[in-house]
């Protein structure tokens, strides 16, 4: 390695990646359910409820609509209509799949990948029991590449409750890590077991840096005022970690990225933590 090299290397090992808060606004909510009007209320009173605390809850306009968007043109329209800052929904809206629990169904399913807001998909009304929808006291924000991720940091923060814990967690995908590993072992100009080493040192130690830009950002601004900052970062396979994680710490509110701007299909894994993690809500941004 050349000193030109070697200098570049220090100086972007040196460059950080640091958090600055952005705004969430919510003064427009949307719920959509495919319930009769009485039935719709009590629903969407529940939201109202679970949603307490969530910064600028408490000054939002909200519209429900039931029964009244069967189709998926007449979902998209509403929303377009409305301009909601946050969409309220659940899965299988208007479908009986979810007698088989492997879809989100055509509505949630397009909604999350169509519109510009954030959807916020709840359990099912016959699964929204006081424990599934109690609070946010306790939120996760999952991801494969957290530092840099403002928005998601932001959603995160403004849906904790005061009080409450919000864990940032940030995965390794082992797999891909084993498989750029073995490529290396192929090469002798680079000693593996070094290269193991620092590489999976400088990828776990990357988000835990943006973690505490967090930290110190938030104490700076008074924002995330009595909000504890945790962090689970780690290798291993993905969706297995962030299942037992979500489940280990009885997570009352998932916050994940679902838009891919290098693909319509929703994002990484999003769909399939959507579809096994069926009574946790999710913030889908």
């Amino acid at each position: 390695m050349t000193r030109i090299d070697q200098f570049e290397s220090v100086f972007r090992a040196a460059a950080k990646s640091r958090y600055t808060p952005g705004e969430v606004k919510l003064d427009r909510i949307m719920v959509v359910t495919d319930l009769d009007a009485d039935a719709g209320r009590r629903y969407t009173a529940r939201i109202a409820t679970f949603l307490e605390g969530v910064t600028g809850i408490d000054s939002a306009a909200w519209t429900a609509l039931h029964g009244e968007t069967e189709t998926v043109g007449a979902l998209l329209e509403a929303v377009q209509n409305h301009e909601p800052d946050l969409v309220c929904t659940y899965r299988n809206l208007h479908s009986g799949s979810f007698r088989w629990p492997y879809t989100l169904g055509d509505h949630a399913a397009v909604l999350t990948q169509v519109t510009r807001a954030p959807v916020l998909l709840l359990p099912r009304p016959e699964d929204m029991t006081d424990e599934a929808v109690n609070n946010t006291d306790r939120v996760m924000a999952i991801t494969d590449h957290l530092a840099g991720d403002a928005r998601l940091v932001d959603h995160a923060v403004a849906f904790t409750r005061t009080g409450g814990r919000l864990t940032l967690a940030h995965v390794e995908d082992d797999g891909v890590f084993e498989r750029y590993l073995d490529v290396v072992g192929k090469i002798p100009e680079i000693d593996t077991d070094t290269a193991r080493e620092l590489i999976r040192a400088r990828l776990l130690k990357e988000p835990a840096d943006y973690v505490e830009t967090i930290r110190q950002a938030l104490a700076e601004g008074g924002l995330g005022a009595g909000i504890q900052v945790a962090s689970e970062i780690t290798m291993g396979h993905q969706l297995s970690v962030y299942r037992a994680l979500v489940e280990r710490q009885r997570i009352d509110l998932l916050v994940l990225n679902t838009k891919d701007d290098d693909q319509l299909a929703m994002h990484g894994l999003a769909y399939p933590l959507a579809v096994e993690l069926r009574r946790v809500p999710m913030l889908m941004l």
